[in-house]
């Protein structure tokens, strides 16, 4: 991996450091459409189905949109979701679903088991360390994961686009990560799962990209990282 010597790295969450869950959307909606039929007296079927086709469909509308896209959050699908379904669901029936839904994840969300010692390698070596994940959670959810397994104080900035106006590959959004890092792009990696949303979105904003392969991970017409690597401690190796 040619540049500048590297003096921050930055980690993609879903894929990279936490491990990809295989786990059907449905499942995961089920207990918040539970709680919102309860309340407002809609069909159960028909609250679970919106809520997964809300879902799906922003996901699918920020991958198929040039340049990346607007962000969206845990909120947006729920009240999305009542819009279409003309119920009216209060702000407080949306925390408590939210807070279900979110509950259904933990025993899912597992981070690579080498993510602790990586982190720590780098931060012996002088490195910062940073976070930028596309996500529709809050912030506190991830944070709450990386404190359960003992990352949350091995990274120095942790970006999540549900707080933020945008989401990878969004030139914007890797460029407000470096200036709350008070990094130069040109001596800063990010690594990534994604080749579209974490590699090219990286290195056009003047960072090295890094892909992490995976099982899930595909290859990107046009798009070539910087550095492959299977694990993280393969890495270190790349940085030294």
């Amino acid at each position: 991996m040619s540049g500048d010597a590297v003096d921050t790295v930055v980690f993609d969450w879903g894929g990279t450091l936490s491990i990809w869950a295989e786990v059907e959307m449905e499942d995961m909606w089920r207990l918040a459409a539970d709680h919102v039929a309860e309340v407002t007296g809609a069909s159960n079927g028909d609250v679970l189905a919106r809520l997964v086709e809300v879902e799906d469909r922003l996901w699918t509308e920020c991958a198929e949109t040039a340049g990346g896209s607007r962000s969206f959050r845990l909120v947006d699908v729920l009240e999305s979701a009542s819009d279409e379904l003309g119920v009216d669901v209060a702000a407080a029936v949306l925390e408590e679903a939210s807070l279900r839904h979110l509950d259904s994840w933990t025993p899912h969300v597992r981070h690579d088991p080498d993510a602790a010692a990586t982190l720590t390698a780098l931060k012996e070596r002088g490195l910062q360390v940073g976070l930028l994940s596309n996500t529709h959670w809050p912030a506190l959810f991830h944070e709450r994961f990386l404190e359960r397994d003992g990352l949350l104080d091995l990274i120095d900035l942790r970006v999540y686009s549900s707080d933020e106006a945008w989401m990878k590959p969004h030139p914007e959004i890797f460029r407000l990560t470096l200036d709350r890092l008070g990094a130069d792009a040109a001596r800063t990696v990010f690594v990534g799962d994604r080749m579209r949303d974490d590699v090219w979105g990286a290195q056009e904003a003047g960072m090295r990209g890094v892909w992490k392969r995976t099982p899930h991970a595909k290859a990107h017409d046009g798009v070539v990282p910087d550095a492959v690597i299977d694990s993280l401690p393969q890495l270190l190796g790349l940085l030294d």
